[in-house]
C-alpha cells in the first residue's frame, strides 16, 4: 500500500479572462477562431507529495494559487493539465458554507454533506449527535442555514468536516471565524486527528499555527512552488516575499533545496543585497541601495496621516532581531521600530513615538523619547534625524497595527508635526499563547 495520501504532478491551470461578457459568446461563435480573452495562469507545473499521517501546511499571499490548487484537489475545479492522485477519503472545509443549501436546516444540510462525502444515512444517524455536540449552535441546527451568523456557519461547516472520519482533511482559512473559544476546539480537534494518524493539508495566514502544527510547509508565489521544508525556514522565506526582498524564484523545489539550504538562501540573498540606503544613515540587512524601509512594507492603504509638517516622517521600518526588514516578527525576539524624520523648520527637543494597537482599535502599548528620559536637543531647518526603538516582542501571536508620531510641546501646548496612524501591519508569530495580550514568559518549576 503507497505511503502517499496526495500526489500532485505537473497541475497547471490556466483562466480566460473577458473584458465584457459578451466577449465569451463572441469568442465561442467566431468562424477565425479569434481570441478575445487573455490568460491568466493560476498554477505553474505544480507538483509535491503529501505523505499519509502529514500535516501540511501551504502559505502564501493572496493570488498565490493555493486555494485554486485546494479546489482542484478536492475535484471542486478541473486542471488545465497535469493530475492529482487521492489515496484516501477527503473531507474538505472550503469557502465558507461551501455545499451548503440555504434554504434546508442545519440538520438537513449535514445530511446533505454526509451523502456528498458518500455516507448513507443510517451512517449519518450515528454520527449525528456527535457533529450537533462540536457545532453547539443550540436550536439553531433545526433552522435553514439563511439564517446563520458566519459563527454558526463554520461551526456548523467545521463539525461535519471532521467527525465524518476523513483519511484526509483539508482545511482553508475557515479556522479564522468563530470566537476564541470555538477556534480553541478546533485547533484541539486538529491536533487529535494529526495524533491519530489522519493526514491534513492546511491553508492559512496563521504563522504561528503553521509553525506550531505543522510537519512541513510549502511556499506558493505567482502559481508556483517557490520552496518546501522545515515551516520555521519557510515562514523566514515568506517573510522575504512579504517585503518583496526574495530573489529565489525557482519552480524546481528539489534544486533550490540541494544547492542551498532555506537558511543558507536567506542568508546569501541578505548579503547580495546588504547596503547602505546611500545617504550615510544605517540601514538593514536586505535593503538595496536607492530605496526606501517603507518600500519594504506592508503599508495600511487606509492609514491617517495628518499634522503641521513642520517636520515629516519620511521612512520609517520595522527590523527583527538580525537586522532584516520585515512586517512579522517572533515572539520573544527582539525588534525595532526605525523611523526618518525631515526637518522643515527649526524644532527644538522634538517628541519621537510609536505604539501598537491590535486590529479593533486599543491602543496596547508603546513609547516615546520623552518617557524613554532621550534628549533629541534642537534640529536645524533642513536636517534630517533618525530614531530607533528596540525591545522584546512579548504580544501575543496575532495581527497588529503600527502608529507613529512626530511631535512637540510649544508653550505648554502639544503640536503634531506629523502622525501616521495605522500606517503599516506588524504580524507576531508564536508557538504557544497564554491568557491576555502579553506573555509574562513564565518559568515553571513543578515538585512531587
Amino acid at each position: 500500500m503507497s505511503d502517499i495520501a496526495i500526489k500532485v504532478s505537473n497541475l497547471t491551470k490556466i483562466y480566460k479572462l473577458y473584458d465584457k461578457p459578451t466577449l465569451r459568446l463572441k469568442e465561442a461563435l467566431s468562424v477565425t477562431k479569434k481570441k478575445y480573452h487573455k490568460d491568466f495562469q493560476a498554477l505553474n507545473d505544480v507538483s509535491f507529495e503529501i505523505e499519509k499521517g502529514e500535516m501540511l501546511g501551504i502559505i502564501g499571499k493572496n493570488g498565490a494559487g493555493k486555494s485554486t490548487i485546494l479546489k482542484i484537489i478536492t475535484g471542486v475545479l478541473t486542471p488545465t493539465s497535469g493530475t492529482v492522485e487521492i489515496n484516501g477519503k477527503i473531507s474538505a472545509l472550503l469557502e465558507l458554507g461551501a455545499g451548503f443549501n440555504p434554504e434546508y436546516t442545519g440538520i438537513e444540510n449535514v445530511y446533505l454533506n454526509g451523502t456528498m462525502i458518500g455516507f448513507t444515512k443510517e451512517e449519518m444517524d450515528r454520527k449525528i449527535d456527535d457533529i450537533i455536540g462540536f457545532a453547539d449552535i443550540g436550536d439553531f441546527i433545526n433552522q435553514p442555514v439563511k439564517t446563520y451568523s458566519s459563527g454558526m456557519f463554520a461551526r456548523l461547516a467545521f463539525a461535519v468536516a471532521i467527525n465524518v472520519e476523513p483519511d484526509i482533511l483539508i482545511v482553508d482559512e475557515a479556522l479564522s471565524v468563530g470566537d476564541v473559544f470555538f477556534q480553541a476546539k478546533c485547533y484541539k480537534k486538529l491536533e487529535d486527528l494529526k495524533n491519530s494518524g489522519k493526514t491534513i493539508l492546511f491553508v492559512t495566514h496563521d504563522m504561528g499555527s503553521v509553525m506550531k502544527y505543522c510537519n512541513r510547509a510549502i511556499i506558493f508565489n505567482a502559481g508556483s512552488i517557490v520552496a518546501q521544508g522545515n515551516p520555521a525556514e519557510m515562514i523566514d522565506i515568506y517573510k522575504k516575499i512579504l517585503v518583496g526582498q526574495f530573489d529565489g524564484d525557482k519552480k524546481d523545489v528539489d534544486d533550490l533545496i540541494e544547492k542551498e539550504t532555506p537558511t543558507e538562501l536567506m542568508e546569501n540573498t541578505g548579503k547580495k543585497a546588504a547596503a547602505s540606503d546611500g545617504n550615510g544613515s544605517k540601514s538593514g540587512k536586505g535593503i538595496k541601495p536607492g530605496i526606501k524601509w517603507q518600500d519594504y512594507m506592508l503599508v495600511n492603504p487606509n492609514s491617517q496621516i495628518y499634522g503641521d509638517e513642520r517636520a515629516e516622517i519620511i521612512d520609517f521600518g520595522i527590523f527583527d532581531e538580525n537586522g532584516e526588514i520585515t512586517n512579522t516578527i517572533y515572539k520573544f525576539k527582539e525588534f525595532s521600530v526605525r523611523m526618518k524624520i525631515r526637518f522643515n523648520e527649526t524644532i527644538e527637543n522634538p517628541i519621537f513615538a510609536f505604539s501598537i494597537k491590535d486590529i479593533k482599535g486599543t491602543e496596547l502599548t508603546g513609547t516615546n523619547t520623552i518617557i524613554e528620559k532621550t534628549d533629541t536637543g534642537v534640529i536645524r531647518q533642513g536636517e534630517e534625524a533618525e530614531i530607533e526603538f528596540r525591545q522584546k516582542m512579548i504580544l501575543q501571536g496575532g495581527q497588529y497595527l503600527l502608529l507613529l508620531g512626530c511631535t512637540g510641546f510649544e508653550r505648554d501646548n502639544l503640536v503634531v508635526y506629523n502622525r501616521l496612524y495605522d500606517i503599516c501591519c506588524i504580524n507576531v508569530i508564536a508557538d504557544k499563547t497564554t491568557v491576555g495580550y502579553f506573555d509574562l514568559d513564565s518559568r515553571v518549576t513543578f515538585t512531587t
